[in-house]
């Protein structure tokens, strides 16, 4: 048996420990704490890390590990690859490969939570298109639907489209039925599109206030509605460039704590050195030193230069909510929204996925189902 003695989010000591894969026992501790102890963090929308690109189309086993890896080592001990919008093909060839890698590699498998695809059902309005390749949009095919789920094995969690495309009812019926939750966004819609989404079973929507027109109607808008619409579990990019503090904490309290998670959105190049790079995620961007990747010569971001620990530090640095407030949305709810209800959270008979913080968030530990990270 293992353990680990930290101070918890709600400001307790505790040893944790674990047998196998499994936490066994949480007691209570007087010992001085050895640091923040907190559940691996659930990031359900990444895009690649460290320069490993989970939308390569020779995606291979030894990139996966390495990206899994690369986020153990900030603190994620899960996440879900996030295919983004490309060709049938391209799309296909990404979701082989990391289904390939699961199958293959234990740990990777310890690690995936499952595969979101982003597009390409999206608008392609300017801004709503984001860094999407707007050539390649379309609209919502459940034959097309029913292919990716073959390539994934099994993993396909969420996919994200445009509720005002053409096809999307039925393509929603589809894959509620199959068992893939569907997310709103990058979209150019109606309040009447997000609420018909959410009657025939979307339950999610993609980096609110993120993915948008620059511009937008005083009322009604698509955040209003999106946020109105109590079915919808609402994702955030909090690592303080895509939401200002003030519309991020706004649109928390009117979602609700409880109906929101994280997302780092983290593209390939984060955690990357600052400077110009030439990418498929948007073409050429730039990272700059305070960890922004944006578009070259044109507004907008190119994904996140951020992981969820930056995120957490962020938020409680600069907002008014309390690690015990935002922490769940980190952890547990991120993992419930995929299923995976035994990831995220520090209770006995959860898969022991641990991670050890300074104070000022560096990572000093990890565990991932038990097992050190070395």
């Amino acid at each position: 048996m293992s353990q680990l003695t930290g101070r918890l989010a709600d400001g307790s000591t505790a040893t944790v420990s674990w047998e196998g894969d499994r936490i066994t026992s949480i007691e209570a501790s007087s010992d001085a704490a050895e640091g923040l102890l907190l559940p691996g963090l659930v990031d359900i929308q990444v895009n690649g890390y460290a320069g490993f690109d989970v939308n390569a189309v020779d995606l291979d086993t030894a990139t996966m590990r390495s990206y899994v890896d690369a986020l153990a080592a900030r603190g994620t001990t899960s996440s879900c690859p996030t295919v983004i919008t490309a060709t049938h093909e391209s799309i296909v060839a990404s979701l082989t490969g990391v289904a390939r890698a699961v199958r293959e590699d234990p740990v990777v498998a310890a690690s995936v939570l499952g595969i979101h695809v982003e597009g390409p059902y999206l608008s392609t309005v300017p801004g709503a298109v984001g860094a999407h390749d707007g050539t390649v949009m379309h609209d919502p095919d459940p034959a097309e639907l029913a292919e990716w789920i073959e390539a994934a094995e099994g993993l396909l969690r969420w996919v994200t489209l445009a509720p005002e495309r053409p096809g999307t009812g039925a393509y929603i019926e589809a894959a509620t039925k199959a068992g893939v939750r569907i997310s709103v966004g990058h979209c150019d819609a109606s309040p009447e599109d997000i609420h018909a989404a959410a009657d025939a079973g979307a339950t999610m929507c993609t980096h609110l206030g993120n993915g948008i027109q620059p511009e937008l109607p005083r009322h009604p808008n698509q955040i209003w509605s999106q946020l109105a619409e109590d079915r919808l579990h609402a994702g955030f990019i909090g690592d303080g460039h895509h939401l200002p503090a003030d519309a991020f904490v706004a649109m928390l309290r009117a979602k609700g704590l409880e109906r929101s998670y994280l997302v780092s959105d983290a593209a390939t190049l984060a955690g990357v050195e600052p400077g110009i790079y030439q990418t498929p995620v948007g073409g050429e961007v730039e990272v700059t030193a305070d960890g922004a990747i944006k578009l070259v010569g044109r507004p907008g971001l190119a994904g996140s230069g951020a992981c969820l620990a930056q995120c957490l530090e962020w938020i409680t640095t600069s907002t008014p909510y309390s690690l015990t407030e935002i922490l769940p949305l980190a952890t547990s709810q991120p993992a419930d929204l995929v299923g995976a209800h035994d990831r995220g959270r520090i209770e006995v008979g959860a898969v022991a996925d641990l991670v050890l913080f300074s104070e000022d968030w560096q990572v000093q530990q990890v565990v991932r189902a038990g097992q050190p990270l070395t």
